[in-house]
Formats: C-alpha cells, structure tokens, sequence
C-alpha cells in the first residue's frame, strides 16, 4: 500500500518542479512570418517593396527620415524570477531619396549601449525626510493662533 503512494506522490512533485524549471519565452516587437529583415536587396528593393515583404517598421529614425527600424527582442523567464532578454535583432534599413535601398544594417544585443536617463528631477538643498520623520514631524510643535488685527501704520494686517 505505501509503494504506489510514494510512487505517486514522487510523480506528482516532479510534476509540480518542472512547471517551475521551464522557461516562458516572450516575444516583443517585430515577429518575421515569411520573409527575414537581413533579405532585402541593396539597390533592387524599394520602399514600397520593403513594405510589401515585411510590412511597416517597428520605428522609424528620429534624426533620418529614410531610415526604417525592425526591432525583435525574446524575453525568458524562469519561474518568479525577473525575465532576461535570449536575443535582440535590431535591423535597420536606409533608403536614398529615389526610396531605393541603400544599405541593411544588422544589430544585436552585443552591439547595445547602456545609457543613463536623465531622472527629471529638480536636486533640491536641505536634507531629505524619510517615512518616519514625515508621519512624527510635526508632534509636539503648537501653531500659533494667528490675528487678524489691523496695527496702525499698517493697512494690510499683516505682521
């Protein structure tokens, strides 16, 4: 009686670990269904043949408007852990003025930089105050009642 319980719960908890040791990939961005990126022809295809095979880009360049970006990026994750980017094709495709392709740039996750944002925010002098401070800062200061008095010599009541 206790050798196919133990075989069945030792089946059900190898069951339970391989649902947490496989990975969950992810895909984002541009996903090629038949045609890749890295086939477009340099000097034969144009701007509407590029849109035609691979549809519209992911981007488009900021500081070139000939320029079409096709960005795919696959994420793994393991069980809870934060996902890891597998791989990362970055394909860029500059057209001349005439919408011929000039060239096809190919980039991957080796060839990125990191870079540090801006935070937005404004440093301030004086020190900060946490969460405690905050919430028991103010115990124990009395306001003082103010007064609406008028001083003479003083037309606005003002102190």
């Amino acid at each position: 009686m206790k050798k196919p319980f133990i075989a069945a719960s030792l089946a059900l908890a190898c069951v339970a670990v391989s649902g947490c040791v496989s990975s969950v990939q992810a895909y984002h961005g541009y996903a090629p269904d038949e045609v890749q990126p890295s086939a477009v022809s340099p000097g034969v295809d144009t701007r509407s043949s590029v849109l035609a095979q691979l549809g519209s880009p992911s981007t488009e360049s900021v500081f070139d408007e000939n320029t079409w970006i096709y960005i795919t990026t696959i994420q793994e994750r393991f069980a809870f852990f934060r996902p890891k980017i597998a791989s990362r094709t970055v394909t860029a495709i500059r057209f001349s003025d005439e919408d011929v392709v000039e060239e096809v740039l190919k980039y991957n996750q080796d060839d990125g930089r990191v870079i540090n944002y801006a935070s937005r925010e404004t440093p301030t002098r004086g020190r900060e105050l946490g969460l405690w401070e905050q919430i028991f800062g103010t115990v124990g200061q009395v306001a003082l009642p103010s007064t609406n008095e008028r001083t003479p010599g003083n037309p606005t009541g003002r102190r």
